[in-house]
């Protein structure tokens, strides 16, 4: 029986535990959640899915588990990879993990939602600069960190990679801009190599169809 991901594509958070599962080589289906119609606000969702109304949800025969870095975490323990080859360096990849659904994931998604998929009109212009400045500094920590390391903990990816990187391969306008920040996009290539390798849409089907 395969792992099943309820996901959708413009989620980076379900990017995260897609592309793990890929690299990994377990065997996954995706299920794609109707996010923008507002599946995950129904009952049925909340009822019988999550009842956070999130995702991703990741089941694997009786285990069904939400957050990201959890479900990590989960798929680590499974499959012997990604998770740190030792104590200090899982604290390390969890201090990552960590600072990026607070540093970066959290504000970099919600930045994007609100600049690609509400009405042009509607788009709180004054939100949108004040998150892009809090990215900024975000993409500044990790540049910075990539400056004299091909990937964030030891010398091999892992689940803090999976999570950092999450927003940053898609290609709708965002706070990021890949050209600024020259030890992330080699980072990124980096990660773009990796046997089996594939672009969030190409993992997840997306809501919208992707822009050239």
């Amino acid at each position: 029986m395969s792992i099943k991901l309820y996901c959708f594509g413009e989620s980076g958070h379900s990017y995260k535990v897609a592309l793990a599962l890929t690299l990994s080589g377990t065997e996954w289906e995706a299920i794609h959640v109707d996010f923008f119609n507002g599946e995950t606000r129904s009952p049925e969702f909340r009822n019988n899915v999550n009842e956070m109304g999130e995702c991703p949800v990741l089941v694997d025969g009786d285990v069904k588990l939400t957050q990201s870095g959890v479900i990590l975490d989960y798929l680590s323990e499974k499959t012997g990879k990604f998770g740190g080859s030792t104590p200090e360096e899982k604290r390390e990849i969890l201090r990552w993990v960590l600072w990026d659904n607070h540093k970066l994931s959290g504000p970099g998604g919600m930045t994007r939602f609100l600049m690609n998929f509400i009405p042009e009109e509607k788009r709180p212009r004054e939100v949108i600069a004040f998150t892009k400045a809090r990215l900024k500094s975000a993409f500044k920590v990790l540049d910075d960190h990539l400056a004299d390391r091909d990937f964030l903990v030891g010398d091999s990816i892992t689940n803090a990679d999976f999570s950092c990187c999450c927003y940053l391969f898609f290609e709708e306008p965002s706070a990021f801009v890949r050209a600024d920040w020259p030890n992330i996009s080699a980072w990124l290539d980096r990660i773009a190599a990796q046997p089996g390798w594939q672009h969030p849409y190409d993992l997840m089907t997306p809501a919208f169809p992707p822009r050239s």
